[in-house]
């Protein structure tokens, strides 16, 4: 009886392991999606009406992964930026609540694993502040986007986006010298497995920034 129960614990706990192995693979192959998706239709899609409607597909998409993981951190993350980028395509009253969702997903994502995706739920969450409205239109406040951003740059220093973003509020703020030295640090950021379009995508975006400056 207790070599039975021992092996029954035993099979319990390998199925938990099997398990668990397959939902993380289920997640990571989500995330990859999503993420190869999205740098698609924002690099490669110069038509605003068919981003909006590839966009609107993709967030379809996304629904469905967090309903079969709900809990899981890095689609919460996805979801919000691919809501993000959709709102900023939009560009109408209905942006407003995209990106109130996308918050919204973001602040779930730091409470369940602040570490995600190293730490992109709060350069997301604090791109968002410092792109949307101020109160009473939306909850825009560069404030919190600074206590984000630093939040950001604790977990994931050396990140592309992390600095990319980080140097774009710098120039909103006009502080022009500190500005170009996170843009130049985002332009130095390791390659990301997985990520070749997105990071030349980016790299685009970075060169345009620091053209922006380059005589300020």
């Amino acid at each position: 009886m207790k070599l039975k129960n021992s092996l029954l614990a035993m099979l319990i706990i390998l199925l938990g392991i099997n398990s668990f192995t397959h939902a993380d693979s289920s997640i990571n192959e989500a995330v990859a999606q999503l993420q190869h998706e999205w740098a698609k239709i924002k690099y490669q899609v110069f038509d605003k009406k068919e981003q909006i409607k590839r966009f609107r597909l993709l967030e379809e998409k996304g629904e469905q992964y967090l309903i079969e993981h709900p809990d899981a951190a890095e689609l919460k993350i996805w979801q919000a930026i691919i809501l993000s980028t959709d709102a900023g395509v939009t560009n109408n009253l209905s942006s407003l609540g995209m990106l109130k969702k996308a918050k919204s997903l973001l602040t779930e994502s730091i409470e369940l694993d602040p570490k995600a995706l190293s730490g992109s739920a709060y350069t997301s969450l604090a791109s968002l502040y410092y792109q949307a409205p101020n109160w009473p239109i939306s909850f825009g406040s560069h404030k919190k986007a600074r206590e984000h951003f630093k939040q950001a740059l604790a977990i994931n220093p050396s990140g592309i986006d992390s600095n990319y973003f980080y140097g774009d509020f710098l120039i909103q703020q006009k502080d022009y010298s500190k500005a170009k030295e996170y843009l130049t640090k985002a332009l130095s950021a390791k390659p990301r497995a997985g990520r070749k379009l997105a990071d030349e995508g980016r790299r685009q975006e970075i060169q345009a920034a620091l053209a922006t400056i380059a005589n300020k």
